[in-house]
């Protein structure tokens, strides 16, 4: 089984972003926090978004620190092993503040 490129690796980001906007679009906070199903597919894309961010190359992530790397992989992290204490008022908070950052960010790499 052969590695993802670089560039699929930053592509499979942008997607998973790009689902979580889509996903919570038009939503306010307290709609996001009350739906489940929505919660669901944020986090799995979230989780994606990690899992792909750690199978970057060393010398990549070294590239371009402007990048927030180890918190991306960091909430991946979280959210895989602390399931039971994920703060959906946290993920919410970090769609807002974070991921449009993130955005244009993958934008100027991709």
């Amino acid at each position: 089984m052969s590695e993802r490129s670089t560039q699929l690796l930053l592509e499979d980001m942008q997607e998973s972003l790009q689902k979580i906007f889509t996903f919570t679009h038009g939503l306010s906070r307290e709609a996001f926090l009350s739906n489940d199903l929505v919660i669901d597919a944020v986090l799995r894309n979230f989780e994606v978004m990690g899992e792909a961010a750690s199978k970057l190359p060393d010398d990549f992530v070294a590239q371009h620190p402007d990048v927030a790397w180890h918190k991306i992989i960091g909430m991946r992290n979280r959210l895989i092993h602390g399931y039971f204490g994920v703060s959906t008022a946290i993920v919410w908070e970090t769609i807002q503040q974070h991921l449009p950052v993130l955005r244009d960010q993958l934008e100027e790499l991709i």
